[in-house]
This record gives structure tokens, sequence and C-alpha cells, in this order.
């Protein structure tokens, strides 16, 4: 998905050809907002130490959760990790260390390492002109860094500015790693030639972007761009969209060297049943978004049998080029069941009215395509999920890499709580828990880092690591809503009354502790303030 609104025809066009149109607002002179400086009680530390006491810990590694256990934090690394007691047993209460600035008692809670997300935007001046709505529901969630593929877009580009703040924690704000589209914010011409490619990367890398987000761009070119990405140690991530992956599938892309996969884009593409290309309708016209989400759905019934010596060839040749796949499931579900999407819980308290009217059908807004969406194109996505969350599962049982990335902002999906959909639907497609978690920790973590030859310093709860973690009241393992900003809902088996019970408590970010619910709360005055400028209702 792009991070700029745009004329629906516009996005395909954009698609097709890799251009970044302006969106409505910004042609009309609106711009993104600057995202102002973190004031005072806006998290607190890093400390000197501090101590989060008597927690279940899931590490982001795999291994299984254990605990009692004492985490100690000095400025904004783990110091060290301590066995606190024993299961069931009372835990002393004088334990060491006890000369830290703060305590969190975490007694009943687990610690996981914060999340990573690997597909984000920001919005635009017509949906969320400042990105500090974004931020927050992100780190209200657990998402304590996030890889923008796209974070800003056009003349309103402040991905590396944001960056630095975040680093300096000077806003409040997730980590932030910075791509940018192949040719986008470039004033020095079309990256029409594999050698202006190579410049146009080169250029990226002296501004300081951490990898070149690929759409369609033609094979020589997009060749050339990955090329010198590898050799300046930038990440490569791609959208192979219609537009272009009749020339570019997966399996192409992946022969070049390209480091991720993100959505379903260039999978089928490559396991086509007899023949080379998709069969679209001969009245197909793609700039037609309602057309060309509806017949992507379709795409499903032309592959070969799932798990077949076709199926497994294409995952192998992935996995042997160490492909990272982001399959941003979430971004796609209003398709198999819209009334759900529209009326999800969050809307009402946590999504900006321009968010809103942004959703709504609309033939000029890219991915709000549901003028006329029928059961028919809803139970065929519904079919179309089944083997694209196989394919994704089996690459994942194969030892390949995947990826949590929730691409918010469109298609009725809200940052954050579109995340821990995501997270959800990585279970639906045959992950157990604890895979899930090391898909959004450490896997993240590890295709941002991996093209520059680092290791990752987060990503996993361990001595040494950055301090970025996610407190949670209750077993996430045991339900994913947990982690949803507004809670779970479930009879209390007490008193036999409805309650809602979870969602993170702390994020814990470079070793400043951010309230959550303070978060959360910062983001329903901001859509309320926006409801009464507009005289809008929810």
């Amino acid at each position: 998905m792009r991070a700029l609104r745009t004329l629906a025809w516009a996005a395909a066009l954009a698609a097709a050809l890799a251009i970044q149109p302006a969106s409505r607002a910004q042609e009309n002179g609106a711009r993104m907002e600057r995202v102002a400086d973190r004031q005072p009680g806006e998290g607190e530390g890093p400390y000197r130490r501090l101590v989060i006491r008597g927690a279940t810990l899931v590490d982001g590694t795999g291994a299984p959760p254990r605990g009692p256990v004492d985490i100690v934090v000095a400025g904004n690394r783990i110091e060290s990790i301590r066995a606190a007691g024993t299961p069931g047993l009372p835990i002393a209460s004088d334990r060491a260390p006890r000369d830290a600035d703060r305590e969190i008692d975490a007694t009943g809670m687990f610690v996981l390492p914060g999340f990573v997300d690997t597909h984000g935007h920001n919005g635009d001046p017509d949906k969320a002109p400042n990105a500090t709505y974004g931020y927050r529901l992100w780190l209200a969630h657990g998402v304590t860094t996030v890889r923008g593929v796209g974070l800003y877009g056009g003349s309103d580009n402040m991905s590396l500015s944001d960056r630095q703040r975040s680093r300096d924690n000077t806003i409040v704000a997730p980590r932030l790693y910075a791509y940018v589209v192949l040719g986008d914010t470039w004033t020095v011409g079309a990256v029409n030639t594999p050698e202006r490619a190579r410049a146009f990367v080169r250029w990226a890398a002296e501004q300081g972007y951490d990898g070149i987000k690929f759409f369609n761009d033609p094979p020589a070119i997009t060749q050339a761009a990955i090329e010198e990405a590898r050799a300046r140690g930038l990440g490569t991530v791609a959208h192979l969209g219609q537009g272009g992956v009749a020339e570019t599938n997966g399996a192409r892309a992946a022969e070049m060297g390209l480091h991720g996969i993100t959505h379903f884009y260039g999978h089928f593409e490559s396991v086509l049943a007899g023949r080379r290309l998709p069969n679209y309708p001969n009245d197909y016209n793609m700039f037609d978004e309602q057309w060309r989400f509806s017949q992507v759905a379709r795409l499903a019934d032309q592959i070969v049998e799932p798990g077949s010596p076709e199926w497994r060839a294409y995952l192998e040749n992935l996995l042997e080029r160490r492909v990272f796949m982001s399959p941003t499931f979430n971004i796609y579900s209003a398709g198999r069941d819209v009334m759900r999407a529209r009326n999800a819980d969050w809307h009402e308290r946590y999504t900006l009215p321009s968010l809103q009217r942004f959703f709504q059908p609309s033939r000029t807004h890219h991915g709000s395509y549901f003028w006329d969406w029928t059961t028919a194109d809803e139970i065929a996505w519904r079919r179309f999920y089944a083997p694209w969350m196989r394919l994704v599962n089996e690459y994942k049982n194969m030892g390949g890499r995947v990826t949590v990335g929730s691409d918010p902002g469109y298609i009725y999906q809200t940052w954050g709580f579109s995340y821990i959909q995501e997270l959800e639907m990585l279970q639906e497609a045959g992950f157990s828990p604890l895979e899930v978690i090391q898909a959004a920790t450490i896997n993240g973590a590890r295709e941002i880092f991996e093209p520059t030859g680092q290791e990752p310093p987060f990503g996993i709860v361990r001595a040494g690591m950055l301090a970025d973690l996610v407190i949670v009241p209750g077993n996430p393992l045991e339900n994913l809503k947990l982690l949803y900003g507004t809670g779970h809902m479930r009879l209390n088996p007490e008193t036999q009354r409805v309650e809602r019970v979870g969602g993170v408590r702390w994020t814990i970010k470079d070793g400043i502790v951010y309230d959550a619910p303070a978060l959360l709360a910062s983001v329903a005055r901001m859509v309320e303030e926006a409801r009464a400028r507009e005289g809008a209702r929810p």
C-alpha cells in the first residue's frame, strides 16, 4: 500500500510505473505537521537502574516462558535477568538488587521483547496529518521498532529527521528505520536506466536511508538497484504489484538478490498452473480498484496444487536466497468480511474522523474499493487466504524467516490495532504463539540488520541487548487478544459479569518507560478534539 492518498487510477499507475504521486491535500497545499517534542511526563527514564520484578519472560528466541524473573535494566541496556523464586511458592521480598531508581511490580504479568513492525507508513494530510497519532498507537501496542517503507512521501518527507529525533528520544515514537521508494524525493530526474538506478541508491546511502523499496520497475533497473544496495549495506524490499509482476515475480526477484517480499504479490504468479501469466477477464481494468482487488482473490484458482513439487521448489528457491516474507495478512482482511472491519471495537474511540472518511467506499481513495463489494467477493477472499497462509506457514516450517508488518492507514486498518491483528492472523496461518512472537521480534530485527552485516541489538530479551520491552497483564501466548489496546472482553468466572482485560501496561523503548494506557488516552483526546473541530460524530 502507498504512504500517500491518491486517486485510484493514479495509485494503479504508480504501482505500474513506480511513481509516487502527491495526495489531493498536498496538491491543495496541505502539509504533514511536525511531530511535537516529547514533553515532561511522556515516558520516564532511562534510569540508572530499573528493575522489573516477578515477571514471566518470553524472550523472543523461541524458548518457552520462564519465571518468575527479575529483569535489571541499566540506562538503555538489559543488565541481567535473575531467577526470582519458584513457581507456586511465595517470592522473597528482599531480593537484590536493592538500589534501583525505579521498580515495576510485574507479578502475574508477561514480559516480551519490543515488537518490530516491518511495514510502516505514516498518514498524509487527508487522513492522519500528524505522525504522532500513529507513533503513539504503535507504542501503546508494544511496537518499539518500525521499518518505514515510505514513512512519508514526496515533499513532506520527514523520515530521516523523525528517525534521528526518535534515536535522541526527543519525540514519542518507536525506533524508526527509513526505506525510500526507488525514485522518490530525488530531484535529479527519472530513474529510467540501470545507471541512474545505481546513482539513486548511492544518493540514498549518502542521505542516510536504511534501504530501498521497489514497486514495478523494469527488471534491468531493479537488478542494478538491488546490486548497488547490497554493495552499500542497504536493505531491499518489494511490493511486486500487478503492473510489473509479469516481468519480475517472486522467483525472479529472489534471483536478483532481493532481501524481502511484502504482501502476497509475486508469490502465486511464481506458481501458476499451466500458464506463465495470470488469466484476467478480458474486460479487466487494473485502474478500477474494485476490479483489481476482487480479481486478486481469484488468482488462488490458477495456481499449482499446494504442496506439489512446483510449490516446494518455489519456496526452496526463496529459502536458498534467504528471502524474508512480510505477508501483511491484516491489510486485506476486510476483503473477507468488510462489516467486521468497518465496525471494529477501536474505531469509535481511536480512529480519527479524517481516517474514517478515507476508509469509506470511494473511487478516489486508494484501498477504499468497497463501492459494491459482494458476498461472492468475500467468499473468494476467504478461499484466497487458505493457500496464501499455507504458503507462508510452510516457508516458516522450512526455515524461512517471516516477519510482522501491518501496513496501517488503509482498508479500515488503524495503527497499532492492525499490528495485533497481524499476530492473530499468523496464528490462524498455523504459527504457534511462540512462533508468532519470534516473527514479531527477532525475525523483524534481523530483516532490518542482516543487510548491514551486523547482529541486531534488539529483538531478544537478553543481557547486553537494548531495553525494548513489552509488559502485559496476563498471558498473550494463551490469548493474543490481550495485546489489543481495547483489551479482551470476557465473562468473569467469579462474578459472572462481562469485563475487559488485558491491554499492554508498559512499553519500554530504549530504557524509557511509557504508560500504554496513557498513550491510548492521548490518542483518544486527539480523536475527540478532531471531532469537535469538525462537528463530527463517532
